[in-house]
This record gives structure tokens, sequence and C-alpha cells, in this order.
């Protein structure tokens, strides 16, 4: 089984696109390659990891050269079986995407699908609601890119001296969350020392949705007054340009 793990490796075939391939959860995948004999996979299974290295035995996988025709040759029928063994790409529209963005995309709605099925105690639902979240704030806070870069450093997907986004921005940043994540493991601090801290973060917070509700009610306003001296009663697809000069018109007063 390490011959294998390592022929894993050595192809670039990560546990998500083998579950994928397997039709099993990533779990699965952990629990197959933890047996110290292939044969005592499921029989299906077996069949398929043989198809996919084109091997006809356990056997002669320790004699696979890697290859370039090889690796080509496994990857292209990886993608095949699972093109064919999957309906995802028929619910989405992949046009304009780069191939790696296909894969990437396709394998965090496999992992998120998988999280979801698996929650029973809806822990994982509000961890992918709250990614959602970041995901949609993520263009208006750049340091939601930073975050994500850390926690794939610190769990060893990403070298650690690599930076794709404002390198000074992100290496300050990192070293700020590191000296923070080594303080809260260390045991450094408490909810009694943190809770005046904490308190303040609350207070921020619930003045900024004030304010934001605060522009939302103005901006409704506003609306309503452009809706009612051109005559209308909603906003629609005819009179959509005509309301939004009227309530720019409406603002302009005001300044």
């Amino acid at each position: 089984m390490r011959k294998l793990n390592e022929l894993f490796q050595e192809l670039g075939i990560s546990k998500v696109r083998l579950a994928k391939y397997l039709g099993v959860s990533r779990q699965m995948v952990y629990n197959y390659l933890e047996l110290n004999d292939i044969n005592k996979w499921p029989k299906e299974k077996k069949l398929l990891l043989f198809k996919l290295l084109d091997v006809s035995d356990s056997k002669d996988i320790d004699s696979i050269n890697v290859s370039t025709d090889y690796l080509m040759s496994v990857e292209s029928r990886l993608n095949q079986e699972v093109k064919s063994s999957s309906d995802f790409e028929s619910q989405f529209d992949f046009k304009g995407l780069k191939k790696e963005a296909q894969v990437l995309l396709s394998d965090i709605t496999f992992i998120l699908k998988e999280k979801l099925a698996n929650d029973s105690n809806d822990e994982n639902y509000y961890a992918i609601l709250y990614l959602y979240h970041l995901l949609q704030s993520m263009d208006n806070v750049p340091e939601i890119k930073y975050i994500f870069g850390y926690m794939s450093k610190t769990t060893g997907f990403t070298n650690p001296e690599e930076y794709k986004f404002q390198e000074d921005k992100q290496f300050i940043f990192e070293g700020i969350l590191y000296s923070a994540l080594t303080l809260y493991n260390n045991g450094g601090a408490s909810r009694s020392r943190l809770a005046e801290s904490h308190k303040r973060f609350v207070q921020e917070i619930e003045q900024k949705n004030e304010e934001k509700l605060s522009r939302t009610q103005q901006l409704n306003t506003i609306k309503i007054q452009a809706l009612k001296e051109l005559g209308y009663t909603e906003i629609n697809e005819a009179n959509a340009a005509e309301v939004f000069e009227k309530i720019a018109e409406i603002q302009s007063r005001k300044v």
C-alpha cells in the first residue's frame, strides 16, 4: 500500500479526485489506503483501480514506471470516468473557465456535498455558510485571501514562502495571525482576559450594521419618493432607467 500511495503522489492524483473516480467519500478512500492489501478492497473498487492504473493484478503496481505517456494515459482515464459518472457539468456552465479552474470548482463542490451529507450536528452547515459569506465579501476585504493563504500554508498544502497576493501586506498579516494563534494555542488567552476586547468587537459590528440599516432605509425612502414623483408604483424593466435617474436627482437636492 505504501507503493500505491507513492504512486498517487507521483501521478498527482488527490484523494478528492480518487474518491470521485471510485464513487465513494474521501474518508472511504483513506480507509481503503489504510488496508494492508488491495485485495481487501471491495471487488468493484479494486477493478476500477486496476482499470485506472492499467494493470491486471495488484502485483503489477510495484513494476509501474511513471513516464510522461503513462501519466497522460492515467489522467485521460481518470478525467473520462469522473466526467461520465457525474452530472455536475450538466448543472453548471463551465464556459470561460480554464481547465484547472473547472477541476477546482468540481473538486470543491464534491467536498461541500460530502461534508453537508455527513453533517450530524449542523456544524459543517454553518462552517460552509460562513465560507459562503467570506467568498461574497472577498473582493472588498483583501484580508480574507490572506487568511485562506495562511491556512493553506499551515496545513501543508502551500509553500510558506509563496505569496500570491500583495506580498508585503500578506507577509505582515501572516506574522500577526501567527502571533495571535500562537497565543491562543498556548493558553495565553482566556475568555476573562479578552472579554473587554470582544465587547468592543461586538459594539463595532453593531455600529456598522446600524449605519448600513440607516443607509438602506434612506435609499428606500428616496426610491419611494422617486416613484411617487414619476407616478409609478414599482421599478420594472421599462422604467428602471428613468427611476434611477430620478433617484440620483433627489439625492443631489440633499447635497
